[in-house]
């Protein structure tokens, strides 16, 4: 199995960054070393970074840098919203320009989540995680918004496959692609060789204050259209007399996941894609995100042997 860092934290002393808000620069000589150190095979990287190179050039030149660790650029993050007035024109646009980044850069991976900023916060608040309601959700959509996603992806898929990259939508809260059902509906739709889901199955458990999915189900239905991976863990806090749950980030074995049995299923489908580690969102990043790779490279092993 191959490891990519999705990382959530951004800070090895002296720097201390927002992992949403990095450039390039970022990446130095003693972040990528920590991370190879880990036992990563590649970096997820936004296209925020991306975009601030530019040119073929320098996006070629940022590889080299990475591929002197002994690093790939994996995965291409871009995402938003497809199919609101107000963020799909612009974010269709993005998707195409992470295409060409993925491109460039030689990523597998074009990645992204349908979701959007909370539209009207001051009444609604499920555009966070953990309330019985939830923005745009699956269970509010229309087939229609389905059938018109498909061309959106079907197109970007052609120009993905131009240049060898997959296009993979993310299980996520606040999107219609929040579970096993509308992701495999999406899929078939869709119907494109370069295409798949990121079954992110910690985004099922925190889209609601009680998950509206099992875990271990929804790996298996999801398992074999998988082209990347999303792994993370958590520890739910429910507050039923609020109807809302709080969450705890927590490497791989310490959540209520069961990520054995997640990789398990992956195993028995034959994912050849990204194990990604989403990583520590707090605290010492380095210590909570090398027991998750270590803990799911054990499994692997297991499995491998």
């Amino acid at each position: 199995m191959r490891f990519c860092y999705a990382h959530r934290r951004f800070a090895l002393y002296p720097q201390s960054v927002d992992s949403w808000s990095l450039s390039p620069d970022n990446y130095t000589d003693d972040f990528l070393n920590k991370t190879k150190s880990l036992g990563f095979d590649a970096l997820e990287v936004g296209l925020e970074v991306m975009t601030q190179l530019g040119s073929e050039q320098k996006v070629k030149e940022f590889t080299a840098k990475l591929n002197s660790f002994g690093l790939d650029v994996g995965c291409v993050r871009a995402g938003g919203t497809l199919h609101d007035a107000m963020n799909g024109p612009r974010n269709r646009e993005r998707l195409d320009e992470a295409i060409q980044y993925a491109g460039w850069s030689g990523a597998e991976v074009v990645n992204g989540a349908m979701s959007a900023p909370t539209r009207h916060p001051e009444a609604y608040p499920g555009a966070a995680s953990g309330y019985p309601v939830s923005q745009d959700a699956s269970r509010d959509a229309m087939f229609s918004v389905y059938e018109d996603l498909a061309p959106v992806f079907q197109n970007a898929s052609a120009k993905a496959a131009d240049v060898g990259v997959n296009i993979t939508v993310e299980i996520h809260q606040n999107s219609p692609v929040d579970n096993a059902k509308s992701a495999l509906l999406l899929h078939g739709l869709v119907d494109r060789e370069n295409f798949g889901i990121n079954p992110d199955i910690g985004n099922i458990l925190w889209t609601y204050d009680v998950p509206e999915e099992d875990f271990d189900q929804a790996i298996d239905a999801v398992a074999p259209v998988a082209k990347y991976w999303h792994c993370k863990n958590l520890h739910t806090v429910y507050h039923a007399e609020n109807n809302r749950s709080v969450f705890i980030r927590v490497p791989l074995p310490d959540g209520e996941i069961d990520y054995r049995y997640a990789i398990s299923a992956m195993h028995a489908a034959n994912y050849s894609g990204y194990m990604v580690i989403e990583g520590a969102w707090a605290g010492d990043q380095w210590a909570q995100d090398a027991k998750s790779i270590n803990y799911a490279k054990a499994i692997w092993d297991e499995l491998e042997a």
